[in-house]
């Protein structure tokens, strides 16, 4: 085995003739650079020459702020080739710094130079010769040492794996264990041996011979691991000599910790122990000192229960919500975790709901007192509610700060439903006050026996209609009543919470405000605060080193006394409670007072707690919104019940039987109750609208009903003569041209009758009527005049007038044109007169439809005006018909003329018989229709008539050859012509009409 200072690797010798290097030999002149071992990766497997470094390990003492290689953890290369891996981990840097780093490009250094290739390019040139004279040279002749160390390493490896080959393969194995039944009878065969237990000769030859074979075994591989050791005999030694090397160094090491330990402990003694002890007395002084704080604090909690029950015991509901409020955030931040006060908490629940409770019941006691007092009181809020305590005492305070007090408490505690007790309580009262009405108006009528008559609805429809109107009063101005009550009531509930969503606004402006104060005056601190925190720690003072912390910073940092106050919070808000308890007790503290007091915020609760148990901003805007529904519902509960009093009536018909007057009354009434319910509760109702408008339809179809039934009867009764009228009539014409619409007021029976005219006046005309005409100016008058006292029903009222002037239009032509009235009346013909005067009626409605028009534009809304439309499809049948009779007075003339004139002849005597009938006819025709027509009408009509004559004559003319030659037929007749028109202006009216009488002669072509 070779030396320690020997080399394995046998170096060539060569001369130096060729110019080649030759290292140098002599180990003396080496100068070895010391390899220091890394001990966490191999720290006994030692290589090399690196055990001669041990001895110049690192001083703790001398190099402990120094960083040295020895300070690495992992030696890199190991860890990247560690053999018991599987499997090499090829995400060892990317698992831990990122994806980047394997591929991120190392900046090159700004203190080397770029190295290129041509740098070595003189070195390269210098060597390449002796290079090549070197590598030829070991392909011809290598090295003998190398070649018998190779060879004999060669031979002894084959020996070696040659004889191991001997030993059976199942010595071998890595699962090989004699405990193994079958690997044991492998090895063992028994099978050779006497079963019966008795030792023949050859079973003792098999043993000896099996004995021999496994020693045999044992030898092999025996001078196999000798044969290893040898060859790794230095690497042995070198391991042991580290050892020792190993040794030395961890007991100098060792001596050196134990003089830094001693060093410690004197720093520790002198410098530490002294001020520590101090420090401790310090805290242990300050815990003291907050251990009478909380005993004083568990003092006032234990008497909180007492005072809770004598403010309930008063009625101080907020008072008491406050106190037990504090005392449940007191017993959870200050005194959490003290045994004695264990079932406090679950005993302040308990009071909490009973409190819960109380207020509910008072609240509904409330709402039930004041909506079912009498309403003949004035106050719109009680002035005095009478109250039993607990203790069975009476005592009078102020409705609206116990109201008040009633409402804020009940927000405290989230009861956001308490409105709902308040609306089911308003639907009882209302229908409470329409029984009693209606009890008090049965009470003073004498003819209805209630004990016979039970139910209410009967009653109400025995009245009178001035009785049940009256009814109907008294039900309006109670609602309006009780709608101011309730308006006054929510009005106080609606502060409260307006109030309330107020102090939340202002308590969070104050909380932002010490947030920001606080973040300043915890920078300057901060580094002594976590410093005496790690302190604290390392003295091991139990539970109250930190809450002494906590005191000294606040002792260092507070300025002023509001920073405390709020600071301290739940503690002083106790005591103030307390006293406040005990000042209701004794009957010095208002519910008002506490509750404002509650809601400031700087106040008993403070920030925390009062925020913490009053509903969200959103939560106190759903109230609000609450409290104004609750206001519309009222009013909608009061007009339905109103509509059930309407209905109740109106289920016999008995409203479709009233007057006009009488519904106008009605319809007044009701309009003004909602009116006056919109003005006091801002909401628009639509029942009782809703069911006065039924009733008002019911009423219009009545009305118009009756009127077309009564026109029909006078147009069916009417002989179509010229009728006188009455100076009332007149009268009625004369308001309408003046602009009123409307019925005149009936004079008093004792003035002075006027005589009756023969015409109606109206703009400077005469109008020639039959009294139908007349009662119907007066009937579409009283449609006006319903219009004007319910504008409701307009445009129904509008329909219906429309189809009753149809009605008079197309049931007057089936009488007159239609020549109807022979058989209803019994005439004996249609004379012209007739046709004249019923012309002249029509000629009167068609005057009256625009001023209908114009009363009715005014009642209707711009989006309703296409309803107008009826009034101009009137007028054209109107102006149709008219214009039908015209032609028809006209056909009347041309049939005669026709008649007469076919037997006309020209000879004399002149004028002829035919001419003197033809005159004698106009003549009559004119005196029919000259009292009737207006002037201008007449000459018309008369121009169209003698046109059909004009026609008519030259037919026959042209038929028996008379032409305007001048001859004697000519003359014969011009003399006829002449004698006709001399008639016809005679006439009166007719003196300039212009009959051009020479058209009756063909034009010569």
């Amino acid at each position: 085995m070779a030396s320690h200072s020997s080399s394995p690797v046998p170096h060539p010798s060569s001369g130096g003739s060729e110019g080649i290097f030759q290292k140098d030999r002599d180990p003396s002149s080496r100068h070895y650079r010391p390899v220091h071992s890394l001990p966490d990766v191999c720290p006994k497997e030692p290589t090399g020459e690196a055990a001669r470094g041990l001895c110049e390990g690192p001083s703790v003492v001398a190099d402990q702020h120094r960083w040295t290689v020895y300070n690495s953890k992992v030696n890199l290369p190991a860890a990247l080739n560690d053999p018991r891996l599987a499997k090499r981990e090829s995400d060892f840097f990317t698992k831990s710094w990122g994806l980047d780093f394997a591929e991120t490009e190392v900046m090159p250094s700004f203190y080397l130079p770029n190295i290129t290739k041509e740098h070595f390019g003189p070195y390269l040139q210098e060597t390449a010769q002796r290079e090549k004279i070197h590598e030829r040279c070991k392909n011809i002749c290598p090295n003998k040492d190398e070649l018998d160390a190779v060879s004999s390493i060669t031979n002894n490896h084959d020996k070696s794996r040659t004889e191991l080959e001997q030993v059976p393969k199942i010595f071998m194995k890595p699962d090989f264990a004699l405990d193994d039944p079958t690997t044991f009878n492998a090895v063992l065969p028994w099978s050779h041996f006497n079963s019966a237990g008795r030792k023949s000769s050859r079973d003792m030859a098999s043993s000896r011979l099996l004995q021999e074979k496994l020693s045999h075994y044992l030898d092999v591989v025996e001078v196999s691991i000798a044969r290893q050791i040898s060859l790794r005999s230095e690497a042995f030694f070198h391991a042991m000599s580290s050892q020792h090397e190993l040794q030395d160094r961890l007991t100098e090491t060792a001596r050196a910790v134990a003089v830094l330990r001693g060093r410690t402990a004197a720093i520790e003694r002198i410098m530490c122990e002294g001020p520590l002890r101090a420090l401790r007395q310090a805290l242990t002084r300050s815990n003291c000192a907050r251990l009478h704080n909380k005993l004083k604090l568990m003092a006032a909690v234990h008497q909180s229960q007492p005072t809770v029950q004598l403010l309930l015991s008063t009625s101080e509901f907020v008072g008491a919500l406050e106190l037990i409020a504090t005392t449940k955030e007191v017993l959870q931040q200050e005194l959490q975790g003290i045994h004695s006060f264990r079932h406090l908490g679950s005993q302040l629940c308990e009071m909490e709901k009973l409190i819960d409770k109380m207020m509910v019941e008072d609240f509904s006691m409330y709402s039930r007192s004041d909506l079912s007092r009498s309403l003949e009181d004035d106050g719109q809020v009680m002035e005095k509610w009478s109250l039993f305590s607990q203790m069975q005492y009476k005592r009078s305070v102020s409705i609206k700060d116990r109201l008040e007090s009633l409402v804020f408490g009940l927000l405290r505690q989230r009861k956001l439903d308490f409105l709902d007790i308040y609306s089911d309580e308003m639907i009882l009262a209302a229908k409470s006050i329409v029984t009693q009405s209606v009890v008090d108006s049965v009470s003073q009528i004498e003819e209805i026996d209630t004990d016979i008559v039970t139910k209410l609805a009967d009653q109400m429809r025995l009245m009178t209609f001035p009785q049940w109107f009256e009814l109907l009063k008294s039900v309006f101005e109670n609602f309006i009543l009780f709608l101011k009550r309730i308006k006054a009531t929510l009005s106080v509930v609606r502060n409260v919470v307006l109030e309330a969503l107020d102090s939340n606004q202002k308590s969070r402006l104050l909380e932002r405000a010490a947030a920001a104060a606080g973040g300043l005056a915890e920078a300057p601190g901060t580094p002594l605060n976590q410093g005496e925190a790690e302190l604290a720690y390392l003295t091991h003072e139990g539970l109250f080193i930190s809450d002494a912390l906590n005191d000294a910073q606040l002792n260092l940092g507070a300025g002023g006394g509001q920073e405390q106050s709020s600071t301290v919070g739940p503690r002083q808000a106790l005591s103030r409670l307390d006293g406040c308890g005990s000042d209701s007790a004794s009957g010095t503290t208002e519910s008002s007072s506490s509750r404002e007091h509650a809601l400031q915020p700087g106040g008993a609760a403070g920030i925390s707690s009062s925020e913490d148990m009053m509903p969200s901003d959103l939560e106190l805007g759903r109230v609000a919104n609450n409290i104004q529904e609750l206001l519309y519902t009222a009013s909608d509960v009061s007009h339905d019940r109103c509509v059930k009093v309407l209905m109740a009536r109106a289920k016999d018909g008995s409203l479709e039987r009233l007057s006009s007057a009488e519904f106008v009354f009605l319809s007044q009434a009701v309009e003004g109750f909602v009116r006056d319910t919109e003005e006091l509760c801002c909401r628009r109702s639509v029942s009782l609208r809703g069911a006065l408008q039924s009733q008002a339809n019911r009423f219009v179809h009545r009305f118009h009903e009756e009127r077309k039934t009564k026109l029909s009867l006078l147009l069916d009764n009417e002989r179509w003569k010229q009728a006188e009228v009455p100076a009332e009539f007149q009268d009625l014409v004369n308001s309408i041209a003046d602009g009123r619409i409307t019925l005149p007021e009936r004079k008093p029976q004792g003035t002075e009758e006027r005589k009756p005219s023969d015409y109606l006046h109206i703009d400077g005309q005469k109008y020639a009527v039959v009294g139908t005409v007349l009662l119907l100016i007066r009937i579409f008058l009283e449609y006006c005049q319903c219009v004007n006292d319910i504008p409701s029903i307009s445009t129904d009222m509008l329909t219906r007038l429309s189809d009753l002037l149809k009605h008079f239009n197309s049931r007057s032509c089936q009488l007159v044109l239609g020549a109807g009235a022979l058989q209803v009346v019994g005439l004996k013909t249609i004379t012209t007169k007739n046709l004249a005067l019923a012309s002249r009626c029509l000629q009167l409605v068609v005057h009256y439809i625009p001023v209908i028009r114009a009363h009715f534009e005014t009642k209707l809304t711009p989006k309703q005006y296409s309803v107008l439309r009826h009034f101009d499809h009137i007028t054209k049948d109107y102006n149709d018909h008219i214009a039908e009779i015209s032609a028809k007075l006209v056909s009347i003339m041309d049939s005669m003329f026709e008649k007469v004139l076919s037997k006309y002849e020209v000879k004399a005597p002149m004028p002829s018989a035919c001419f003197r009938n033809v005159c004698k006819q106009m003549a009559k025709m004119h005196e029919a229709l000259y009292e009737l027509l207006p002037e201008e009408q007449a000459q018309m009509l008369f121009l169209r008539i003698n046109a059909s004559l004009k026609m008519h004559l030259k037919r026959q003319l042209a038929r028996l050859g008379v032409h305007h030659d001048g001859g004697p037929q000519h003359g014969l007749v011009t003399v006829d012509v002449a004698f006709y028109t001399e008639n016809v202006q005679s006439l009166r009216t007719l003196e300039k009409l212009d009959l051009n009488m020479a058209e009756i002669w063909e034009q010569k072509r």
